[in-house]
């Protein structure tokens, strides 16, 4: 008779349970004549789970009673008595013939056979929908991801989980100085060994390598043990890793990452697909006991992952390139903005880099009602583009007010040391023309000495006035005493060469140079306060993406102060976010510290420090956000460094 063979399980064995009863013994040289291997079983619990070959259960006995088959395991009673003791358990019966007994468990093995290869299928099943399950939430989550670092990761510890490598490493394609193309070791991961020092490398694309190959013909690899390669392989497997760490690499699986356009982006290696999810791989007794051949189903898992990445990796390039083009785009024009003042250059640049810095810091050691800040890679691109862009709407302050160093404008404080120039002339060709009438009139001396005298002292007075006007006229606080002078010049009258009177200094230029601090009226202080509004109505016109969305509001509030005293809208405590803060202790900072300008000194970083300081005291500024800046010495970076290079 031929032995007993399963469908759907090719060669696969047979297995009787019985408790060695008398039914079990009669049929036993007849079942092993049909190859099929007699198990005895004390009791139904001993029974395994799960089965692996098409299995039947005599229940005879003991085992008829209280017993419950594990899916893909057929019962069989030995009696009609024994199938009464297992109601709706035993699919067959054994007849009292010896023949008709083979036929009915020819019968109940392949029932058996036939679940178990239909278990199998729902398992494969199950398997394969998971893993497309998988795969779709993997490419979901690569293509949404943004930070370069993060999707490198994504993509080689989802490759190691759907594959059950103990290791893997990612390399990327990047241009070489040779206009060519080289391989960069960017990422590598192993489970045996978690604590590895990692550096990056590179290697050339060609095939003597294993991810050079791959590279190269744009084919995978799978390679059983990496020791053996096939004879005429052009590639060979660097063992020096394993020797200086104690590792052993076997099985490997090398995928090329081709994109869209059929380019290499990059090179997939997975390293030792383990049996054992808990085994450490760092012998060869380990190695052969842990470790299996990848096969055709991880080859393909693994390449249809490798195409979502290169995909992914160049969504991530374009991004960055994006995000590099946007951010030297930014820098060039907040660049040019500050440069229409010669002494402000950089000055954008350098309070955002000091406002980052202060953030990257409150992340770090934050205190009070700041510990719990954090931000998250956009929020801090969206704070740096806005400390950049804070001052764009100074584009729409008039130049001269913009860069205006005194109190007179130019061309007023021109009109003014001309119109000097022509009194002292008008006086001295006064004194000239009276003279010549006193000496002609034949005068006594004592009348032209007293004629000198009265010139010499209007000369001084005209030289007093001038210079009262040209002190009054610099960027620093009016004393008192100086106003009061400039009054009185202003009452003064001379007479120009076509007869008419005219004051010394006009109402206009008596205005300015009564300015009490620094260099603008308030109608110049308005216009230069302006760029607030500007810069808002300008960045609110630009459609930023979502994570860009609050980048206007935190630059609108940057000369707003806690007490309300700031401008544009006055605004106080919580209605300025934490990113305005931090901008407006960096935008002080700056103004203080840069470079000399012509209305003042720079002040060295320690009068600055005390400035902040003092204002966070009166409630101006936040003063944890200060103390962070001051005691972690957050400022060095901008004061050391050209802004150029920041």
């Amino acid at each position: 008779m031929a032995a007993v063979r399963v469908a759907g399980a090719k060669g696969a064995r047979a297995v009787l349970y019985h408790a060695g009863g008398p039914a079990a013994r009669a049929l036993e040289t007849i079942l092993t004549a049909e190859g099929v291997e007699l198990r005895p079983l004390a009791d139904v619990g001993d029974l395994p789970e799960r089965v692996s070959e098409p299995s039947v259960v005599l229940l005879e006995g003991v085992l008829a009673r209280d017993f419950a088959p594990p899916l893909g395991v057929v019962a069989v009673a030995a009696t009609e008595a024994e199938a009464a003791e297992a109601p709706g358990t035993a699919l067959f019966t054994l007849p009292t013939d010896g023949q008709a007994a083979l036929r009915v468990l020819r019968n109940a093995f392949t029932v058996a056979g036939s679940r178990l290869a239909a278990e199998r299928a729902q398992a494969e099943l199950e398997r394969t929908r998971g893993e497309l399950s998988q795969l779709q939430e993997i490419g979901m989550a690569l293509m949404t991801e943004r930070d370069p670092d993060r999707l490198l990761r994504k993509i080689l510890s989802q490759a190691m989980r759907l594959t059950h490598s103990d290791a893997g490493s990612l390399y990327l394609t990047e241009p070489d100085e040779e206009g060519g193309t080289r391989l960069r070791f960017k990422l590598a991961e192993n489970a045996s060994l978690p604590d590895l020092p990692f550096n990056e490398f590179t290697l050339p694309v060609d095939p003597t390598s294993l991810a050079g190959y791959a590279a190269t013909t744009g084919e995978p690899l799978v390679l059983e043990d990496a020791y053996q390669p096939p004879e005429d392989a052009p590639y060979a497997f660097n063992r020096s890793f394993d020797e200086r760490f104690g590792y052993r690499t076997k099985s490997m699986l090398v995928v090329p990452m081709v994109d869209h356009k059929d380019d290499v982006v990059g090179v997939l290696q997975l390293i030792n697909r383990k049996t054992d999810p808990a085994a450490r791989i760092t012998s060869e007794q380990a190695a052969s006991n842990h470790v299996s051949r990848y096969d055709a189903h991880e080859l393909q898992l693994v390449r249809s992952l490798a195409g979502q990445a290169a995909v992914s990796i160049e969504n991530s390039r374009l991004y960055e390139q994006i995000q590099t083009l946007f951010e030297s785009f930014v820098k060039a024009a907040v660049t040019a903005i500050d440069q229409r003042d010669p002494t402000t250059a950089g000055h954008s640049v350098r309070v955002a880099n000091l406002t980052a810095d202060l953030a990257e810091a409150v992340q770090r050691g934050g205190s009070g009602r700041h510990r719990d800040v954090r931000f998250s890679r956009e929020q801090m691109r969206e704070l740096r583009y806005a400390a950049m862009l804070h001052d764009f709407g100074k584009v729409g302050v008039r130049e001269h007010v913009l860069t205006k160093s005194k109190k007179l404008p130019p061309q007023l404080f021109e009109r003014v040391a001309v119109r000097f120039d022509l009194i002292r002339r008008t006086t001295e060709a006064d004194f000239w023309r009276r003279q010549a009438e006193l000496l002609r009139s034949g005068a006594a001396p004592d009348a032209v000495h007293a004629l000198e005298e009265a010139f010499e002292a209007e000369l001084q007075e005209i030289d007093r006035f001038r210079e009262a006007v040209e002190k009054a006229n610099e960027p620093t606080v009016l004393p008192e005493d100086a106003a009061s002078i400039l009054g009185d010049i202003a009452k003064r009258r001379f007479e120009r060469p076509d007869g008419v009177q005219a004051p010394f200094l006009s109402p206009e230029e008596l205005h300015f140079l009564r300015i009490p601090r620094g260099t603008l009226d308030e109608d110049e202080r308005k216009e230069i306060e302006s760029h607030v509004e500007q810069t808002y109505r300008f960045l609110r016109e630009i459609p930023w993406t979502d994570d860009l969305r609050n980048l206007a509001d935190i630059a609108y509030g940057h000369h707003e102060k806690l007490d309300g005293r700031g401008y544009p809208r006055g605004v106080t405590g919580d209605d300025i976010p934490v990113q305005t803060r931090m901008m407006t202790i960096a935008d002080i900072f700056d103004a203080l510290t840069a470079s000399d300008r012509p209305y003042k000194r720079a002040l060295p970083a320690e009068r600055a420090l005390d400035i902040l300081t003092m204002e966070a005291k009166d409630g101006m500024l936040d003063d944890e956000l200060v103390q962070i800046m001051v005691e972690g010495e957050i400022y060095r970076r901008v004061l050391e460094a050209d802004w150029r290079a920041l």
